[in-house]
């Protein structure tokens, strides 16, 4: 891990941000863009295609770039009861049990958000209705590393704003299967189905609706490079709740943090991305050292030891900073996704923080039980997004509308005033709707 001992050259170098745009595509991505395509198209392009294909062709469409682009075979695009049963039985008990208790947690924290957030009201002729949209679709991402928490992290929250039908898309494994533990996920978070269809063509199907895939008003959670692409294209047709990016987690601590569990919270996050960013900020030479060390130490025997080891290459490493004040002002200017304080006293600071998607106070708080068990939505805002949005709630599930039903006594006055701004500003029009409603005109 690089240990940079200036704060100045950690803003130039590890918290400076590049657009995702300025990222090289992968050789892999390139050379299949090539192979579908017939030409090195940059990702705007291969998603324009694949949104148009999927809007003139429907289902053939979606069917056509699953073969292409996952190597998946045709057939139903929805998801069967027998597949959903048959996954059950697939998938280990102890992680049904996992996947149950992770629901309940998630279930019960939103609805805490939900009875303290939102609500209807009138009063003085004035009020809002609150509603749950229709109909939105979950992207569950992943194939070889699955992610069944990212499923029960959007549709869980979806199902308590009382959204009346919620569908997950899934990319699909050469053998045409979405894989057993993220089919089990969904069931438990009781979508009302589940599609084969992934990447881009499963955001435009979503989008704009095919012979077997519903249309839907908003199109929720994380994904790939042509997701994140895809979800900004439609997006003005269709609702979308943000754009996500690699994983970011900035972790601050002081001597008094334990460094085995230091590099193992950088770690977590590392090994989801080679261009994840782990990012630790600390005044302890000492610290520093250790934590160092622990990271090559524990890469060593871990699985995704070289995504990891890619990640902290990239775009991970640590800043030497004056005080843990100095850290969090840093914080506030990077705006990560999961801000972890291993500190003293982390309560202390946590009012200090603005800008952070997840906020994680002491060594019994790691990020990697908000990935899962703790209850609020992992979802998060990335790429210094958090200076403005918020993790994924209920509220992106629900709609405002605002209702204004006010009494004779209160119109007088308030048209006469909105006749004097109507006419500032040349609306002769909108002068006269208001001067009708004043008393004997």
């Amino acid at each position: 891990m690089r240990i940079i001992r200036n704060a100045e050259e950690g803003r130039r170098t590890l918290l400076s941000r590049k657009a995702p745009t300025a990222e090289e595509l992968p050789m892999d991505i390139r050379e299949l863009t090539f192979r579908v395509f017939g030409a090195e198209l940059a990702p705007e392009e291969v998603v324009r295609r694949i949104i148009r294909d999927v809007r003139d062709d429907g289902d053939n469409a979606v069917r056509y770039y699953n073969s292409k682009l996952d190597g998946a075979p045709g057939g139903d695009l929805r998801v069967s009861r027998a597949e959903i049963e048959a996954a059950y039985r697939a998938v280990p008990a102890e992680v049904v049990e996992a996947l149950k208790f992770a629901a309940g947690r998630i279930r019960a924290y939103h609805e805490q958000q939900l009875r303290g957030a939102l609500f209807n009201f009138n009063q003085g002729g004035l009020g809002q209705i609150v509603r749950p949209i229709e109909r939105v679709m979950v992207y569950g991402p992943g194939t070889r590393a699955p992610l069944p928490s990212s499923v029960l992290m959007s549709a869980v929250p979806a199902r308590v704003a009382g959204v009346d039908e919620v569908y997950v898309a899934s990319p699909v494994l050469p053998d045409g299967t979405i894989p057993a533990v993220k089919l089990v996920a969904a069931d438990i978070a009781g979508v009302d189905g589940i599609f084969k269809a992934g990447g881009a063509q499963g955001v435009a199907a979503f989008a704009y609706g095919t012979e077997s895939i519903p249309k839907v008003d908003k199109i929720c959670g994380p994904g790939g490079l042509f997701v994140t692409v895809a979800k900004k294209q439609v997006f003005g047709d269709v609702g979308i709740d943000a754009i996500y990016g690699p994983t970011e987690t900035l972790v601050i601590a002081d001597e008094s943090a334990n460094p085995e569990m230091v590099a193992a919270d950088l770690i977590a996050q590392a090994e989801h991305d080679p261009l994840a960013s782990p990012i630790l900020l600390t005044p302890s030479h000492y610290l520093a050292d250790q934590v160092d060390a622990a990271i090559t130490r524990q890469l060593r025997t871990l699985e995704r030891g070289k995504i990891a080891a890619a990640a902290f290459e990239n775009k991970g490493g640590c800043i030497l900073v004056n005080d843990i004040d100095h850290a969090i002002q840093l914080a506030n200017e990077y705006a990560p996704e999961h801000l972890c304080l291993l500190v003293e006293n982390p309560t202390a600071y946590a009012s200090k923080v603005r800008n952070a998607g997840g906020l994680f106070l002491g060594e019994a708080s790691p990020e990697a039980v908000g990935d899962y068990t703790a209850g609020p939505s992992h979802i998060m805002p990335t790429g210094g997004s958090a200076r403005w949005s918020s993790p994924l709630t209920v509220h992106d599930f629900v709609k405002i509308t605002s209702v204004v039903s006010l009494p004779d006594d209160v119109t007088e006055d308030l048209a006469r005033m909105a006749g004097i701004l109507a006419r500032a500003e040349g609306l002769a029009g909108h002068a006269h709707a208001a001067d009708l409603r004043l008393a004997g005109r």
